[in-house]
């Protein structure tokens, strides 16, 4: 994969692993999926990803583990949850610890998971 396309790959990977945190969080406190309600508790996250990517410059090596991807996890929760009280919003403790989980699930097992599979191969005949 080109340099340019894997980061935005990547990065559009990134950005659904912290929609999907979200949208599955709001329906399991039955808060519902309105764009408004997503929006208000994704930006957070969304911002701490960022500022992860930023931190580790993972646009050079997207699909890495170490840097790009820990430190776009750890931003991602430790920052979403600032910015989350500094907006008002709560986090319990079971809430970070279940945003930790989740998000280095799948923040990290993307890359994990690209780093296994042969490149190269269309997907079907993997």
């Amino acid at each position: 994969m080109r340099s340019a396309r894997a980061a935005w790959v990547a990065a559009a990977i990134d950005v659904s692993c912290v929609l999907l945190f979200v949208v599955i969080g709001r329906a399991s406190h039955a808060k519902g999926e309105t764009l408004g309600g997503i929006a208000s508790t994704s930006w957070p996250f969304l911002a701490g990803l960022a500022v992860g990517w930023a931190a580790s410059r993972a646009w050079r090596r997207p699909l890495t583990v170490r840097p790009a991807g820990i430190t776009a996890w750890l931003c991602t929760v430790a920052l979403g949850m600032v910015f989350r009280v500094a907006s008002g919003q709560g986090t319990a403790a079971a809430f970070i610890v279940v945003a930790l989980a989740f998000l280095g699930l799948f923040l990290l097992g993307w890359r994990v998971l690209a780093k296994l599979l042969p490149a190269g191969r269309p997907l079907a005949r993997r």
